[in-house]
């Protein structure tokens, strides 16, 4: 009987036969020769290109390590939680499939995670990601060394007050599988922007964390049809919208004993709620305006320690502001940010 893999990988497919390869050899291989201690589950969420016949094709290379999961199309949300039940690794990781892992930083997760006592392992672990902008022929690397402690397990309690800008992706997270089957995370179907869910409503599980400071994850982006590129995310507003209000529904304060870990969920809460508002402003029109408005209302009403959160922040201020010169700094700002980070 196969021994329980350390680091079970989701890779979620959509027609992504064009460079999904990249990313699977980037787990799979040590060199020229199979990772041991790992599993990949390769789910083709309804894809209509050759993306089935390539993840096949690594299921009967390797069928010790790879197994094919194939589904009717659901979106990202439904490929992941489709994944998470068919994975049996001690920890859980996604990778999107136009991404990539670094070699050198698996082998030393992959040597961390071995070296965690069976009775404490952490509940959550942090490694970096890259911004891999190729589009703009830059990178740009985002670490954590300034909110966890390196190298050690440590409690929420030991986690410094994050940073304006500073939260955990999902390209951050090696979440403990049981963590995420006990949080009854549920991602919806057919949406994009689940990766805020995913990043934030297991983490109210979590007690014990592990911050591994090596850039694991390069996070590709620069394509004109990603789902993070401006126009696309204007144009699919309603679901940003849609993931804000499930994360401030799902964010009860008074349910979280950790200080530390309510500062910094009303925190994350707080950034995307700005990039929903900043979004509703770059859109331009009377309607996402008006959604924009709605959101904060409903911020308010449902959540008042969210919203009183919010209304502390430096953005709070300018997306309040009225007439199009405010609107202009915040089309500004968010330009100078994109260009600062790489992202779309």
């Amino acid at each position: 009987m196969r021994e329980t893999p350390l680091i079970s990988f989701v890779v979620p497919c959509y027609n992504s036969a064009e460079y999904m390869r990249r990313g699977i050899d980037s787990i799979l291989l040590d060199g020229d020769e199979p990772r041991e201690h790992i599993e990949i589950i390769l789910v083709n969420d309804g894809s209509t290109d050759d993306t089935e016949q390539i993840a096949r094709e690594y299921e009967e290379r390797h069928p010790s390590i790879v197994r094919v999961v194939s589904q009717e199309n659901g979106g990202h949300g439904a490929a992941v939680m489709a994944g998470v039940r068919a994975a049996v690794g001690t920890y859980l990781k996604v990778l999107d499939s136009d991404d990539r892992l670094d070699a050198r930083a698996l082998t030393a997760l992959l040597d961390a995670v071995a070296s965690f006592p069976p009775d404490n392992r952490p509940d959550v672990v942090l490694t970096d990601y890259v911004y891999d902008n190729h589009a703009l022929k830059k990178n740009r690397r985002i670490g954590y060394r300034r909110t966890v402690p390196a190298r050690r397990t440590v409690t929420w309690d030991q986690v410094s007050r994050p940073r304006m800008g500073s939260y955990f992706l999902m390209h951050a997270i090696l979440y403990k599988r049981s963590v995420l089957l006990e949080s009854g995370l549920e991602l919806p179907r057919h949406t994009f922007y689940v990766d805020n869910l995913y990043a934030s409503i297991p983490l109210r599980h979590t007690h014990t964390l592990y911050y591994l400071p090596v850039p694991l994850y390069y996070y590709f982006i620069g394509r004109e049809d990603q789902s993070v590129n401006e126009k696309i995310m204007i144009s699919r507003l309603d679901q940003q919208l849609r993931v804000n209000r499930i994360m401030i529904d799902e964010l009860r304060v008074e349910n979280i004993a950790s200080r530390s870990l309510r500062r910094y969920l009303l925190h994350y809460l707080t950034i995307i709620t700005s990039v929903s508002l900043t979004f509703a402003v770059l859109a331009k029109t009377p309607e996402a305006k008006a959604q924009g408005r709605e959101l904060l209302a409903y911020l308010k009403a449902h959540n008042y320690p969210a919203y009183r959160a919010y209304r502390r922040t430096p953005m709070s201020i300018g997306l309040s502001a009225r007439g199009p010169g405010a609107h202009r700094f915040i089309r500004t700002t968010y330009g100078v940010i994109r260009k600062r980070f790489g992202f779309n």
